[in-house]
């Protein structure tokens, strides 16, 4: 498998992994739950016992072994399995509330809530969420210095296994409003991010998706990307250059050691990125995947020569629009113009032809068949079909509008003159 192969696949891999799970101790689970599922981002959350190592604990074994075990016995930890999306809350994010919600330094205790099952754990499933955790801690631990505080104790442990506690403590202070829920934060909070004096070289990020792409300058294969790859770019995602040094505020996964280096971000946030030169045909299916979603029909027709049904929602939207043209959904290439669309009666948009330069037409013997695969030139992806059948003798380009942008006349226009 090539290099740019295992890249696409862990890409993806980012793309599909919304959901994390980390398990948290910090005193009683009934006030931490609470505490935990009041967060925007925060998909689900349980109660349970981890971290200990005889089978079956229950409520009644995890009590009685809070103040004194026997030899080779480890007690549980009450504790709280968080489910979150970390697009919507940051694993730093996360973790961060979890040091301010209790008081770390304290040993087998909460409080007046003492015994070994109250100790402060961080139980990881990522090497991530470890690496995050003691950076954190570090931090925190400086900021409980300064306000007088003793060292952090917390266990910070991979997580082996997780016990579901019973359904009555599930969920305790939504059953309960006036139960048991005392508040052991030391008041100690994280700096909140100061905004900072930027000068007009500094980019900050738009908003929803984009693409950076880092240079160093005197770089030779910066200067190929954006000749060979990224010089005909005109799709709806915006792409920016920059140095490393003029990026202000993105929430990047590790620090750029290498130029150029392509990075997909959505709200400030780096989703996947890509070291080195890459050519066109890889940069349009990593786009794709981005973009569209691996999951997507327009994906799967552009990728995988997959095609849409007959009539469907696309087509019904594009068949009968006004005056203008379609674009590549990710390039942004003028490939086909409203003056030459007609209305086959096939469920799929029909085109007498294509703009001049903007496809390549290959033969394709897929289903036993011998057919000529139209694939958009700018981005390499698939289109649909040309036939042979087409009104008063003329061809008939049969296209995925699952595949198409479409763009007003007056608003090509516009973005002409803004150019000029």
């Amino acid at each position: 498998m090539t290099k740019v192969a295992i890249l696409f696949f862990l890409f993806l891999g980012v793309l599909m992994a919304k959901e994390q799970k980390i398990v948290f101790g910090a005193g009683c689970f009934w006030g931490v739950e609470k505490f935990f599922a009041s967060l925007k981002g925060v998909k689900s959350t349980r109660v349970g016992y981890a971290g200990g190592n005889y089978p079956n604990p229950n409520y009644e074994k995890v009590l009685a072994y809070r103040n004194k075990t026997p030899d080779g016995i480890k007690n549980y930890v009450e504790t709280v399995e968080v489910i979150y999306d970390d697009k919507i809350i940051s694993t730093e994010d996360l973790i961060k509330k979890f040091w301010e919600l209790h008081d770390p330094t304290q040993k087998n205790r909460q409080g007046n809530d003492i015994g070994n099952n109250y100790k402060s754990v961080i139980y990881y499933t990522t090497n991530e969420q470890k690496e995050i955790a003691l950076k954190t801690k570090k931090e925190y631990q400086k900021l409980l210095n300064k306000a007088g505080f003793g060292e952090i104790v917390t266990e910070i442990e991979p997580l082996k296994s997780f016990y579901q506690a019973e359904e009555y403590h599930q969920k305790y202070l939504q059953k309960n409003p006036n139960g048991y829920c005392p508040n052991h934060s030391t008041g100690v909070k994280f700096p909140k991010n100061k905004k900072t004096n930027l000068n007009k070289n500094q980019i900050l990020p738009l908003g929803g998706k984009e693409i950076l792409v880092v240079e160093s300058k005197d770089c030779p294969f910066c200067k190929e990307l954006r000749k060979k790859t990224l010089k005909e770019y005109k799709g709806t995602i915006p792409l920016r250059f920059a140095t490393i040094n003029q990026l202000q505020n993105f929430q990047l996964k590790e620090k750029v050691d290498l130029t150029p280096t392509i990075i997909f971000i959505k709200n400030g946030k780096e989703i996947a990125r890509f070291k080195g030169f890459l050519d066109k045909k890889d940069f349009y299916k990593l786009l794709g995947a981005f973009k569209l979603g691996v999951d997507s029909k327009a994906f799967n027709i552009a990728f995988n020569q997959d095609t849409e049904s007959r009539f469907c929602q696309k087509y019904e939207k594009f068949k009968d629009t006004p005056d203008g043209v379609f674009v590549d959904i990710l390039s942004g290439e003028i490939l086909f113009d409203t003056k030459d669309r007609f209305n086959s009666g096939s469920g799929w948009l029909s085109f007498y032809k294509a703009k001049e330069n903007a496809v390549e037409e290959r033969d394709d013997f897929s289903f036993g068949m011998h057919r000529i695969e139209v694939i958009s030139k700018s981005s390499g992806i698939h289109l649909g079909h040309v036939f042979d059948d087409g009104p008063n003798g003329k061809r008939r380009y049969c296209i995925n509008a699952n595949v198409l942008e479409f763009i007003p006349r007056e608003k090509l226009k516009e973005q002409n003159r803004s150019k000029e």
